[in-house]
């Protein structure tokens, strides 16, 4: 496939010909009025009245057929009979030639929020996910020349770009093992802002940034997987819980041990282990029992 590429356009400054347009209307002003004032009376060669009268107005035509404008952030793209000349970016009044084409196109940022897709995440779960997206042209022969609409071709783009960040990592991961959608946004943004500039290279626009806007579980799972959010945190938590027990109770007996504060065989200490867990890991507040004789009373 042929590509495109952008190249300055041989153009002039549109306020150094508008200055040639008033001499000319002035030159054709005075060879009329000369011709007025002589009364019919013409002593010098036909041709040397005739030829002026001529050639000014068709000059004066030629350079005001030339004009156009610039807005900021915009271009050209000239073309000489289907042929592409290149592409003017300077902003203002310019000119060129008239029988040149001036295709004008917008190099400004522009934004867009694709709509709401439904995919199935790395674990198969339907999720419903959406992104922003800020664009611009980069390579304006391209984007006019090796794509038939390129703003309908960076809509499709970003959708299958979405598309393939959502299917390619799950939607959440409690163990915090994997990269996922909903905990790694900004690496999730990279990502996606890469793949769209290589998807939209070849039209010639660049991403220059981009994140997910939207990101849930499709209704039909959404209470399902809710309830199964919850037990997941519920057992992350208790599993913390108990971690913590665990070591605690470790850091109890050993300084029992250490400071000589009491001697523990395997039925005593199984017994403390036993009431410590209770204590660290139950869910209500404990009331203590003191007790006055031994152990085995």
């Amino acid at each position: 496939m042929h590509v495109s590429v952008e190249r300055p356009a041989a153009t002039a400054s549109g306020y150094t010909m508008l200055v040639v347009a008033f001499v000319l209307a002035a030159l054709l002003a005075v060879e009329l009025i000369s011709l007025v004032n002589a009364q019919g009376v013409i002593t010098m060669p036909v041709w040397t009245v005739v030829a002026p009268l001529l050639v000014l107005p068709l000059a004066f035509a030629l350079v005001s057929g030339g004009f156009y404008m610039i807005q900021p952030n915009q271009a050209a793209a000239i073309t000489l009979f289907g042929s592409y000349r290149g592409t003017d970016r300077a902003h203002g009044l310019r000119w060129a030639w008239p029988w040149l084409g001036k295709a004008r196109i917008s190099v400004r940022a522009n934004n867009v929020v694709s709509e709401k897709l439904k995919v199935n995440d790395l674990r198969g779960n339907p999720i419903e996910i959406a992104a922003n997206v800020v664009w611009r042209v980069a390579d304006t022969a391209q984007a006019l020349y090796d794509v038939d609409d390129y703003k309908a071709f960076v809509l499709v783009q970003i959708e299958a770009a979405v598309r393939s960040i959502g299917s390619r990592y799950p939607y959440d991961d409690f163990e915090h093992a994997e990269v996922t959608l909903r905990g790694n946004h900004e690496e999730i943004a990279r990502e996606l802002q890469a793949e769209l500039n290589d998807r939209l290279r070849l039209a010639g626009i660049t991403v220059d940034e981009c994140g997910l806007t939207h990101l849930a579980y499709a209704p039909e799972i959404a209470g399902a997987m809710l309830r199964r959010q919850q037990a997941e945190a519920v057992i992350a938590a208790r599993r913390k819980l108990v971690e913590g027990a665990v070591g605690m109770v470790e850091l109890a007996l050993a300084q029992l041990s250490e400071r000589d504060v009491l001697t523990l065989d395997d039925e005593r200490r199984a017994a403390m282990v036993s009431n410590l867990m209770v204590v660290l890991c139950g869910e209500r507040d404990t009331q203590p029992i003191v007790n006055a004789g031994t152990l085995y009373q």
